[in-house]
This record gives C-alpha cells, sequence and structure tokens, in this order.
C-alpha cells in the first residue's frame, strides 16, 4: 500500500510529505511479521509567507477569535492539499493519506492534557488527491487519558526493534524538531517510554527571529560565534517541566517567545548580563543539549537514533556528543530513514494502522487507559479504504529508500 504522510511540526516552516510503500512480512516464523516500508519519495513544501505569518500571529501567547481559526483551518488544509497533489503525483498516486495537520494548541494544566487542536481541513487533501485521508491522529488518545504525544513512539519501537540486537546495548530514539522528544523501549521500571524533553529548535528559532528577522539559525552559525551565559542556562534549567515525571508532552503553548522574554527579564533582574544574541543562542542550544543528555543518562542509553531539523546545527549536535561520552549518536539515515523525512513516514505508518483496524498509541508512553486506534478517516472519490484483515500486528519494521538492494 502507498502511503503518504503529511507532517508540519512546531518550527511551523514547511509541510513535510512522505511517500512510503509499506507491505507486511510475515515470512519470519516465530518472531512474528516485520512492517517492511520503501521510501518512494519526500519533500518538504515550505509554508506561503502570508499562511506562516499568520500561523505565527495565532500561535500562544496571542490570542484569536474564531473567524482566524476558520480562515487557518482552511488555508492550512489547502497548503496540505497542494504539497499532497504533488508528492502523489511524482509517485504515479497514492493508496491512502495520513495527515498530521498543524498544531497550534496543545491543552495542558498540572500536567494533565484536556485537549489538542490540529488544523488543516481534510476534506481539501481528499479532494486533491484522490484518496481517502486519516486525520485528527491525537484526540482519540488524549480522550483515552493520553497526552496525545509523542505518537511517533510506535515507529521509534518498531524501528528499534528492527535493528541488529546487540547483547547488553540499550537504544533509544531522538526527535530534534521545535520540541524534543525521546522513546525508550525498556526503562528500569519496565515496559517503554516517550515523551518531550523540553525544547529544541523552539527557542532557538524564537531567538533567531528576534535577532535577525530569520526563521533559524543556518547551520548553526550565530550559536558558533557565542558563549554559554551560566547564570541564565542555570535560570532556564530552573524550568518545572524538567523535573515533571512521565508521561508528558508540551510545545509552543509554554516554549514561545513570550516565555524566552520572561526568562531573560528575570535574568537581567537577578543582575544577569544581557547576552548578545550569539550567546543567547549558544545558551540555548547548551539548554536543549542539557536537558536531552539528562534523560538519555537517566535511562542508560548507549546508542541513539537522532532524526528531525536540529540534526542540521552543528553547534547543537556538538554539544550533544559532548554531554554524552560514550553514547553513540546514530543519524536515522544509517537505519533507513532521512532526518527530514522520520516524522512524516511516522504519521504514514499511523495511518496504515489506521485503516487495518490497529491500535497505535502506546499506552505506557502516552498515559492513556489502553492502545487506541487513532484517527478519522475522510473518504476519497470511491469510499473508505478497502484493506484486508491483519491478523497480527507488527513486532518490527524497517525502512530503506526506493533502488536500495538491501
Amino acid at each position: 500500500m502507498k502511503v503518504l504522510g503529511l507532517m508540519s511540526g512546531t518550527s511551523h516552516d514547511a509541510i513535510d510529505a512522505a511517500v512510503v510503500d509499506l507491505a507486511l512480512d510475515e515470512s519470519l516464523r516465530g518472531q512474528g511479521p516485520v512492517l517492511r516500508g520503501r521510501l518512494l519519495h519526500h519533500v518538504a513544501v515550505p509554508y506561503p509567507d502570508e499562511l506562516r505569518q499568520d500561523l505565527a500571529a495565532a500561535l500562544p501567547p496571542h490570542r484569536v477569535d474564531l473567524a482566524a481559526v476558520c480562515r487557518l483551518d482552511t488555508r492550512i488544509g489547502q497548503a496540505f492539499a497542494e504539497a499532497a497533489a504533488g508528492a502523489a503525483a511524482a509517485v504515479g498516486g497514492v493508496d491512502l493519506v495520513a495527515s498530521h495537520g498543524q498544531t497550534v494548541y496543545h491543552w495542558v494544566e498540572d500536567g494533565t492534557v484536556r485537549g489538542t487542536l490540529q488544523l488543516g481541513q481534510p476534506a481539501w487533501i481528499a479532494e486533491a488527491v484522490g484518496a481517502p485521508v486519516v486525520a485528527d491522529l491525537r484526540a482519540r488518545d488524549v480522550a483515552a487519558g493520553g497526552q496525545g504525544a509523542p505518537l511517533v513512539a510506535l515507529v521509534d519501537l518498531l524501528l528499534l526493534a528492527g535493528l541488529p540486537r546487540r547483547p547488553g546495548l540499550l537504544r533509544g530514539a531522538l526527535n530534534l524538531g521545535g520540541i524534543a522528544n525521546l522513546t525508550v523501549p525498556r526503562t528500569g521500571r519496565g515496559g517503554c517510554a516517550a515523551y518531550d524533553t523540553g525544547p529544541a529548535n523552539a527557542l532557538l528559532d524564537a531567538a533567531v527571529l528576534r535577532a535577525t528577522g530569520r526563521h533559524y539559525d543556518r547551520d548553526g552559525a550565530l550559536a558558533a560565534r557565542g558563549s554559554v551565559e551560566p547564570l541564565l542556562l542555570a535560570r532556564l534549567l530552573d524550568e518545572p517541566y524538567y523535573r515533571r515525571p512521565a508521561p508528558k508532552s508540551t510545545g509552543k503553548e509554554l516554549f514561545h517567545h513570550g516565555y524566552l522574554d520572561r526568562m531573560l527579564t528575570e535574568h537581567r533582574a537577578a543582575g544577569g548580563r544581557e547576552p548578545t544574541a550569539p550567546d543567547l543562542l549558544a545558551t540555548l542550544a547548551a539548554l536543549t543539549a542539557r536537558t536531552v543528555a539528562d534523560q538519555v543518562r537517566l535511562h542508560g542509553l548507549g546508542e541513539v537514533v537522532v532524526s528531525g531539523g536540529g540534526c542540521r546545527n552543528p553547534v547543537l549536535s556538538a554539544m550533544l556528543a559532548s554531554e554524552l561520552p560514550g553514547v553513540a549518536l546514530v543519524p536515522s539515515e544509517a537505519v533507513g530513514l532521512p532526518w527530514d523525512a522520520k516524522e512524516a513516514v511516522a504519521f504514514a505508518v499511523l495511518g496504515w494502522y489506521a485503516v487495518h483496524g490497529l491500535p497505535s498509541s502506546v499506552p505506557s508512553c502516552t498515559g492513556a487507559r489502553g492502545p487506541r486506534v487513532l484517527g478519522a478517516v475522510t473518504p476519497g472519490p470511491a469510499g473508505p479504504p478497502s484493506t484486508r484483515a491483519v491478523p497480527r500486528p507488527p513486532v518490527a519494521a524497517t525502512f530503506r529508500p526506493a533502488g536500495s538492494l538491501n
């Protein structure tokens, strides 16, 4: 089945589209089925400038009315539809689309997720592509008492299970998007865990935008010219979120430009020096590296598969490596998934699970009362997707690019 996954994360810079040919391999007797994925196409389609500006103006700490929400739902849906149509055409059509949409608010009170809202009306995608669309993938997990995030835990766990086993080696998976999230297959308490560790690029991007008008620090160039401000770093590390136990999730409802302004105001009031833009970026990169590394150390991981936009920031990568000597940081490309395609591929897999009636939430990771089938289906022109029953869910997954002989 050719499934197109669509994703736009907390950096809200582009729509990531990935087409994966997914098939269940039941030939490994005694081990359980393996989901084989062949990545046919992936692309990042930037949001139109005006739409991105309007989207940023609607995110916390800003307030908007329902008219703005309605317009954004339609315009984001149309942008997703255009990206989807192009990706589907590149592979001669797809059987199914799975759209994450754009998160505009994640409602968290005292560590409990009360609701979550992703915009991007899927009907526009179904019309443009001519295929069924699975969307609204987080809400069911939230309704079952879960965090609704990180949903990529399922794919991380399958991917890690598909790697060659090395006795005594504990592996994890890390994604450095706007928010950093970590997946751990085995914890000291038993079972698995997956949660947001804190900001990855969210505060870095906010600082760059304020200082330069650019949306991100290309190649970490500004951060490379700066030095870490220890007092500011200590204040940032005092954020209560980092001390909350998992499962937990966060986003730009907490880590936004207003949060950064408040931290800087408190820093100055305590007698701290005003950081230059390079120093601020170096300090924020150190914040991400420290908060991620603390969790990697907590679980005793010896190898971490890393993906996400933070991979293209050499300053952040170097700081993370410095924090974790002896831990192998493996780029996701090495296991068949380009760093900028993994989350879109993950949502394609979640869509495949949905139309096969398979639960794709992981209760020990999200905190839900039990596993749930995620997503709602918008039928295509021919109606709902037609699939055969899957007797047993996959126990592992492997991915490779189109044309690969491995």
